[in-house]
């Protein structure tokens, strides 16, 4: 039988990890919005992108806690940073937070897992996978930034080329609240 106060942390860890997602999307749209006020719609465009699925997966999480019926919390943003130093200054604090997530979402797992709450270690895999490309992702376009040498035309054209979002349906993402019941 799981520990009660071990089996209470994953919800808890799960509605905290709700608010990093919903910070995390706002935190990408400013950073969206610095690249925009910028004239680097590429890189605009990608952290745009990536803000809207911060705030969709902060949602799966939403869904989950309902459809487990599990009370559910949606409070205040942790601290946005809306100006940066450079280009580079914003990505780094992106990936930084990437980083951040990652760790967030390996104690969610661990929880789950140390709990017994086996669904819930089911419903984490999916966000695993997905810190791995999202970290992955944000080192390379760090790193491209770093090489291009002040050169944002370069980093825009890599950001066309390589980072182009396509169409997306991940049958295997957790269904999103608010999302059309099937």
């Amino acid at each position: 039988m799981p520990d009660t106060d071990v089996a209470q942390s994953f919800p808890d860890l799960l509605r905290a990890q709700i608010r990093h997602g919903f910070t995390a999307a706002q935190q990408y749209l400013a950073a969206a919005v610095y690249f925009d006020s910028n004239r680097l719609p590429q890189l605009a465009g990608h952290a745009y992108a990536r803000s809207r699925e911060q705030y969709t997966n902060a949602l799966r999480m939403v869904q989950y806690l309902l459809d487990r019926d599990l009370e559910v919390r949606i409070v205040g943003l942790e601290e946005i940073h809306s100006t940066f130093d450079s280009p580079r200054a914003a990505m780094a604090l992106l990936l930084d937070s990437e980083q951040s997530r990652n760790t967030q979402i390996s104690d969610l797992a661990r929880a789950a897992r140390t709990s017994g709450d086996y669904l819930g270690e089911r419903f984490v895999q999916w966000f695993l996978e997905e810190q791995v490309k999202n970290v992955a992702g944000m080192t390379t376009l760090l790193a491209v930034l770093d090489r291009a040498d002040g050169q944002l035309f370069d980093v825009e054209e890599f950001v066309a080329r390589e980072l182009r979002p396509g169409p997306r349906a991940d049958m295997a993402a957790p269904k999103m609240a608010g999302a059309a019941k099937n």
